[in-house]
């Protein structure tokens, strides 16, 4: 059975995630899981100067809802290592809007577990970032 490991900040759902948690889930197969770890706040903060405008406990309810996704954790770190450590999925989703560098310290990792890290597009146009600048201009 898979297990596929994918995290989100999920500040403004969106079409760009839900085509990755559907991915993801096609990944695991129908008998494999699909765990979703949600970035925490301060780990959001540390790392994009900002906190997100839903909180963690919002986010995680969210994700909660979305029918593709078996488990949600927290994530305290932007990187999910700690989770993926202690979950020891047999898949680590990542996007290639995710810096090269962390995509491979995820590959190097899921080699020590037995694993793969599977990168998936960056689905173009689908960005809570671009959503929140179009709200703020209009």
């Amino acid at each position: 059975m898979n297990i596929v490991y994918s995290y989100f900040v999920l500040d403004i759902v969106h079409r760009g995630h839900l085509m990755m948690l559907k991915n993801a889930k096609a990944m695991a197969g129908p008998e494999g899981r699909l765990i979703v770890g949600i970035v925490s706040d301060e780990a959001v903060l540390a790392k994009k100067g900002k906190a997100p405008i839903l909180d963690f406990s919002e986010r995680l309810e969210l994700a909660n809802a979305i029918e593709f996704v078996d488990l949600v954790v927290g994530q305290q770190d932007y990187t999910p290592f700690k989770n993926v450590r202690n979950i020891v999925p047999t898949i680590l989703m990542e996007s290639e809007s995710h810096d090269d560098a962390q995509i491979e310290e995820g590959r190097k990792l899921m080699d020590e577990l037995g694993g793969k890290v599977i990168v998936l597009p960056y689905f173009q146009g689908q960005s809570s970032t671009l959503i929140k600048t179009k709200i703020a201009v209009d």
